[in-house]
């Protein structure tokens, strides 16, 4: 991979790594969400939350969909998709043997 895809690739990681970031992302893996739903369930104002979303949308990982005035976000793409259910199942994943107790 060249080096400005590795770049792009660890800002996205590192635009992730915020928990409500990641909160949001994963609220809009399966359906539209608008920004007062986001903040309501998350515990957040609304300005935060769009600000959130500001930088999610710049990143490719969320994408607005226009609902009567309103718009509701989802994840940008399968990508983004199949990549946050694989790692949710990986970190729900029973320790096999293996737990890291090194």
């Amino acid at each position: 991979m060249a080096s400005d895809q590795n770049t792009e690739l660890a800002e996205i990681f590192h635009l992730l790594g915020d928990a409500n970031r990641l909160s949001i992302v994963l609220r809009c893996l399966d359906e539209p969400v608008g920004v007062g739903e986001l903040a309501d369930g998350l515990g957040l104002s609304q300005s935060l939350v769009s600000h959130h979303l500001r930088l999610l949308r710049a990143a490719r990982l969320v994408r607005g969909k226009r609902d009567g005035k309103f718009v509701r976000y989802i994840a940008a793409d399968d990508h983004v998709r199949d990549m946050l259910k694989n790692m949710t199942a990986h970190v729900d994943e029973a320790c096999e043997g293996d737990c890291g107790d090194d």
